[in-house]
Formats: C-alpha cells, structure tokens, sequence
C-alpha cells in the first residue's frame, strides 16, 4: 500500500515540501518519546558547557570545543543545549529535561527504536514513490522545541549544511512526536523555493585551523509574506527538499514540539562533499536506508 499518491508526489517536486498528518501511530510517537527521555536521564553533560568563564581566552576555549563537540558528532549520540540553561558554575538552572535544543546525530546507528522508524517499511515505501534507489542516512536528531524557550530556527536550506554534487540529492523526513501547531513553533516554508539552488554553504576550515567551521557566500533576505506554515498532529510528517527555504518561530507556548528527523541523501551519482561538517567514518560510513 502506498502512503503517498501520485498527487503527493507532484506537490511535493512542485512545491519542494510536503505535510502528511497521521504518518506513525501515537503508540510509535510515545516509544520514541520514551527512549529519548531514557537517554536524557542518564545523559553526561559535555565538559565545554560545565567550564566556568572569565576571560576572553576561556570564551573562545568554550566555542571551541563546542565546535569540536558538534562536528565530531556525526557518529555520536550527543547532546546539545537551549541557551541560558546552564548558570555560570556549569549547573542546571532548568530541569535537565527542559535544558536539551536537541540529541544528534547518529541516533538512527546506535538506538534500536530510532533504528527502526527511520529503516521501517512506512520510510522505505515514502522514499522509493519519490524515486530514490539507493538512498543512505546521512544523520538523525530528536528535537525539543521547550515550551517558552526553544529558540527560533531562522531561514535557511539543508543544502548550506549538507552539499552534494549535483544539489537536490538530500531530503529532510521531519516526524512530530507531538501537535506541530502556529503556537508552538511548526515549519514555515517558500513553496518553489528549491527551484532557486543556494548561495550559502557551511565548511570544514582545514586541519588544525580555527574557526572549526565557516560559511562562504551568504544567505539572501526572504519576504516574510512568502512562507506558508506547514502544523501537523503529533505523527504527522513533513518531506523537506535539500533546496527549499524554510524556517521555524521561537515555542512562546506552554507545550513542548518534540519532533524525531533525519536526512537521506540519494547517494547514486552522487558526491558527498569533503568539506561538508559530517562526514562518513570507519565506524560509521552511511548505512543504506533499504535493509
């Protein structure tokens, strides 16, 4: 049985997105929900975000190895923060539950219910009605979006972060755990933006250099009047094309977003570029999303 219809399809090559309510059970949403909070209670928290600062030296020491901390994250399950989470000694002024931004990125390697949504039959069925044949997973990551805090996502494209040769090969399956709505914080999207390549792309700086990472060319303004809001019920998914602009407000409500997502790429006369932030490792090189 296919989950999307040749309509869907088209909308979604027109468009460059597409919103789907109903894709897991909320039996399925509660599992991943679960795990996730499993992982939280028992997370250690980096040492980067525990250091006390004083001077402009230990400043930069921090965004290092923050940096260091986000672009070996590729084959890691770690753990990243809202801002003002942490008081100046490194300790929780939040509950620990409510401090997460979110966990990435190889949740979809090392955590058997992730696993198996991202591999599952449903996943599979959506991607090859899209044509893909032989696509691999690129990264996952659980997002929270706190209630009052989780911050604003700003207008940007997949494609800035993770660059292929040709563009377009990448796709974003986006699965709200919980009501995605105007209040909370859903997507927003530029129907037809993918159309448009992009003008922006994050780096790897060379062995040995700092800043870790750095972006040349820059993003261009978008008319705010353009974005279209994309709210789904909790297991609703949301098809992202590597290209389209999209963005997400701050949650100024009282109710968490939490949201499972992940990025394939069609990896067929494809190049992955090499000064892409992620990359493949011995011990993990891209697993093929059709096992």
């Amino acid at each position: 049985m296919d989950i999307l219809t040749e309509k869907d399809v088209q909308k979604f090559r027109a468009d460059g997105f597409l919103a789907l309510e109903g894709f897991l059970s909320a039996r399925e949403c509660d599992a991943l929900r679960e795990r996730a909070s499993e992982i939280v209670a028992r997370m250690d928290v980096p040492a980067h975000c525990r250091v006390q600062f004083s001077t402009d030296h230990d400043e930069q020491l921090k965004t290092q190895g923050n940096a260091e901390y986000f672009i070996t994250s590729g084959d890691q399950v770690r753990f990243f923060f809202e801002k003002g989470v942490f008081d100046d000694r490194g300790e929780f002024i939040v509950p620990r539950e409510r401090s997460l931004n979110k966990i990435g990125h190889a949740l979809h390697a090392y955590e058997p219910v992730f696993k198996s949504i991202t591999h599952s039959p449903k996943v599979q069925n959506v991607v090859k009605k899209l044509g893909l044949t032989s696509p691999v997973v690129l990264q996952s990551m659980y997002i929270f979006k706190q209630p009052g805090i989780g911050g604003e996502v700003t207008p940007h494209q997949d494609a800035t972060f993770l660059y292929t040769k040709p563009l377009g090969r990448v796709l974003g399956v986006w699965i709200a755990l919980e009501d995605a709505s105007l209040q909370n914080g859903c997507l927003w999207f530029i129907p037809g933006s993918h159309n448009n390549g992009i003008t922006r792309r994050m780096i790897r700086s060379p062995t040995g250099t700092f800043p870790l990472t750095d972006f040349t060319g820059r993003d261009q303004n978008y008319d705010d009047s353009l974005f279209v809001p994309a709210p789904v019920k909790k297991g609703g998914l949301v098809l992202i094309h590597g290209e389209v602009v999209h963005r997400s407000d701050a949650n100024t409500s009282n109710t968490s977003r939490h949201v499972y997502a992940f990025h394939i790429m069609e990896s067929k006369n494809t190049q992955w570029s090499p000064e892409n932030w992620l990359q493949p490792t011995e011990e993990l090189p891209f697993p093929s999303l059709y096992t």
